[in-house]
């Protein structure tokens, strides 16, 4: 058995032409999203990641700004230009480009956003809209990016078992989170591993649906995967390749050569979540426009 390929550049144009739509709409109604990316520093993955998003954004007809601030920036100058975007009528999104130079608190820089303006979904406010089901609040991107892969394959997760190896804030819990609301897309009966999981291959073959955001590459095996499961590899590692021009190649954190031939379905690496997160974040925008507006 050969799985077949989850394509998420595909699934993201979908996300993206359909946001395409509801921005167009707004628009007419004199309603024009704004997001406002800060990045403080030079960091390069950083702004190449900003520059992606400001161009996601300006394609589907939304407003996006981007401020530059010099590594040196002191936290106090960071904290009141986000107090200006708080109170800015225009801007219905705020992201600041993590990480952040080592002299500030990112915690302390987060928890200044306006929740209803935190698009990346990683206030304390909109974590706990998360946990309570409370969709006003919003998702982090990347998990609800892998609901949105999974659903849209075809596949309901209601009353499946969804095993979930990772815990970070980022991505584990949330993934967690948003498959245990009773909503549709969700319903699923989630199990979570991580470094102090005893016996983690007993626990992963029992997953009807795999998410693998370890971050450690192609650490889960294709003996570690139940015949059949749905496997979504949320990581991306640089491993080192001289028979690359780069010197190295991306891998995920499961052995896809192994996997694709026990799951059903899998994303690759690169081209499976990591499309989805920037069209996710274009929804979230979209969605604080929405809900700012009304």
């Amino acid at each position: 058995m050969s799985a077949k390929i989850i394509d998420g550049n595909a699934i993201g144009k979908q996300v993206r032409e359909e946001l395409r739509a509801e921005v167009a709409d707004m628009r007419s109604r004199g309603i024009v999203p704004g997001l406002t990316v800060v990045l403080v520093g030079d960091d390069p993955a950083s702004q190449v990641y900003v520059r992606m998003k400001g161009k996601a954004a300006d394609e589907l007809g939304m407003k996006s700004g981007t401020i530059r601030l010099p590594a040196d920036t002191t936290e106090a100058d960071l904290l009141a230009l986000i107090d200006r975007l708080n109170a800015d009528r225009a801007v219905h999104g705020i992201l600041i480009q993590l990480p952040l130079p080592k002299h500030m608190n990112s915690q302390k820089v987060l928890l200044r956003m306006n929740p209803d303006k935190d698009v990346d979904g990683f206030h304390p406010v909109s974590v706990g809209r998360l946990v309570i089901g409370d969709r006003t609040g919003f998702r982090p991107c990347t998990p609800a990016g892998v609901q949105e892969l999974i659903v849209r394959s075809g596949v309901d997760p209601r009353g499946q078992h969804l095993v979930v190896v990772g815990r970070s804030l980022i991505v584990g819990r949330p993934v967690a989170n948003i498959f245990l609301q009773d909503a549709p897309g969700a319903n699923a009966t989630v199990t979570i591993c991580h470094t102090k999981t005893r016996d983690l291959t007993a626990i992963t073959r029992q997953g009807d649906i795999l998410v693998v955001a370890a971050g450690r590459p192609e650490v889960v095996r294709g003996d570690q995967i139940k015949p059949g499961a749905v496997v979504i590899d949320v990581g991306v590692n640089r491993v080192e390749d001289t028979t690359k021009e780069k010197g190295y190649r991306l891998v995920g954190d499961v052995k896809f050569s192994e996997a694709v031939e026990v799951a059903s379905l899998i994303t690759p690496v690169p081209g499976g979540v990591g499309p989805m997160t920037i069209a996710l974040l274009m929804k979230n925008t979209v969605q604080a426009a929405r809900q700012l507006s009304a």
